[in-house]
């Protein structure tokens, strides 16, 4: 279910509706609704995929309960790095798999040998890489102490598939968003307006400026033998622009459909474009990325200094 097609535009208001109007009084049923709605949300893709989701979290959640409970050092490794591995693989398979097979295969025969081995006809599953680092963060704080295990299912189920932010992110910090489903949450009115306001400016993005943008691009690109050296220069820069506001867009309409259900999700594109030179331009550019990296691999992997693995 994308978020310019109309399914998304019935689908909304609905959950809305039964999220303050039915479910407002009950902390519980409001954490239920939103993962049965992120369930749906997701399974409208594709619903072979929910088990993989469904998966990971179990999986997560009882591995942070048991790192509580954990004192011996080679055991907590042991449980964090079961976590690191499952969830990599299965995000590794899905994304990865038949580009290092052909890669593999194309490299033995230069060397003058012939593998038999076929590409898989692979479907990625949508928003697996958000999730996947989404999770790995509540296991990775929960390993490093920043983060109390959470003793409720439900609300955890909420925090992986929470449906706004799932397909594209911002990728939220389990010590920023979990808390979230913990506090009774009331309408808003002033933050629902600012909600919409997003949303609807994260459609702009997304369908005036990006999809325009992705015509010329690709008319450009796709014929560039017939363009001069200055038409393709333009063609660079609408194609900036096109994926700024896809990427920009569709983190606004997730922050404002937050908002719309008392969560307040971070900042992901802090006009990267403004940026002085390319190390602030990555600085602000899917803010949510870039620190979960640094934060969980190039500090860990000894990055300025740092080095925790």
């Amino acid at each position: 279910m994308l978020f310019n097609s109309l399914d998304f535009a019935i689908f909304l208001p609905i959950v809305f509706l039964l999220y303050w109007f039915v479910s407002n009084k009950n902390l519980k049923l409001q954490n239920l609704l939103i993962v049965i709605a992120s369930y749906t949300f997701y399974g409208w893709w594709d619903w072979r995929f929910l088990s993989l989701i469904m998966f990971s979290t179990i999986i997560d959640f009882f591995i942070g309960r048991s790192l509580l409970t954990e004192g011996n050092v080679s055991k907590r490794k042991l449980l964090l790095w079961t976590s690191i591995t499952v969830n990599l693989g299965f995000l590794g398979f899905f994304k990865y798999y038949n580009f290092f097979l052909d890669n593999f295969i194309t490299a033995f025969s230069f060397l003058g040998t012939e593998i038999n081995a076929s590409s898989l006809n692979i479907i990625l599953p949508v928003g697996i890489s958000f999730y996947t680092f989404q999770t790995l963060s509540y296991t990775i704080d929960v390993y490093r102490k920043k983060l109390e295990p959470t003793k409720d299912l439900i609300a955890f189920s909420a925090f992986v598939s929470f449906f706004p932010q799932l397909v594209a992110g911002p990728i939220e910090r389990a010590t920023n968003l979990l808390p979230q489903f913990y506090k009774k949450r009331k309408f808003e009115y002033n933050k629902a307006v600012d909600g919409l306001r997003q949303i609807l400016w994260g459609l702009f993005k997304k369908i005036v400026i990006a999809d325009n943008c992705a015509q010329i691009a690709n008319d450009v690109f796709n014929n560039s033998t017939e363009y001069p050296g200055s038409a393709l220069v333009l063609g660079v820069i609408f194609f900036t622009f096109q994926i700024y506001g896809d990427f920009s867009g569709y983190s606004d309409i997730a922050i404002g459909t937050s908002r719309l259900f008392g969560f307040n999700l971070k900042q992901n594109f802090a006009f990267p474009y403004f940026s002085r030179d390319i190390a602030e331009f990555w600085r602000r550019w899917h803010i949510s990325l870039s620190t979960w990296f640094r934060d969980y691999l190039y500090i860990p992997l000894g990055g300025s200094r740092g080095g925790t693995w």
